[in-house]
């Protein structure tokens, strides 16, 4: 019995010495979506970027008419010209649907290329201005806000960066 009330005392002695345990790291979150969107900056990249895949559409909607004309003008002459001929419009046909479709992911490719090097640029601009925030705000970690699953609005830095970025990038 003596041996178990000293086991206790002793348990309890160093449960007494542990303090609770805070973090000293100073923690915040920025919604990097919502700063491209609402940025001056980042509507003029989203400007562009949306201007150069109207443009594409629209080109490749006009191309797309024609090929459907043509395929519809062929579908006419099907019972008029030999099937010699009907294989040899049908395999031109092809080949336009072929060269549509290269042309169509070339369009896509470029684009894609150039949104993620206006992006990059946008992120390598606004880094600075971020860190020079966070040293002069003493936050030593900085997440996405896609990554944080609830957090205080305290510690959303999402607007005050917009502000910066604003008034530091014309």
């Amino acid at each position: 019995m003596y041996i178990i009330a000293k086991f206790v005392f002793i348990f309890f002695l160093i449960l007494s010495n542990i303090s609770t345990l805070y973090s000293a790291e100073n923690i915040a979150y920025i919604n990097l979506d919502f700063i491209l969107e609402n940025s001056k900056i980042g509507k003029l990249i989203y400007k562009d970027l949306n201007q150069i895949n109207k443009k594409n559409l629209e080109e490749l909607k006009i191309l797309e008419s024609t090929l459907k004309n043509k395929e519809n003008e062929i579908k006419k002459k099907k019972n008029i010209i030999s099937t010699t001929e009907f294989n040899k419009e049908i395999n031109l046909l092809k080949n336009d649907i072929q060269k549509f479709q290269i042309k169509k992911n070339e369009m896509v490719d470029v684009f894609n290329k150039r949104k993620n090097t206006q992006l990059s640029e946008f992120l390598d601009k606004i880094n600075p201005i971020i860190q020079k925030y966070m040293s002069e705000n003493a936050i030593n970690i900085l997440l996405d806000k896609k990554n944080v699953y609830i957090g205080s609005i305290n510690f959303d830095i999402t607007n005050d960066i917009i502000n910066l970025i604003d008034k530091n990038l014309n």
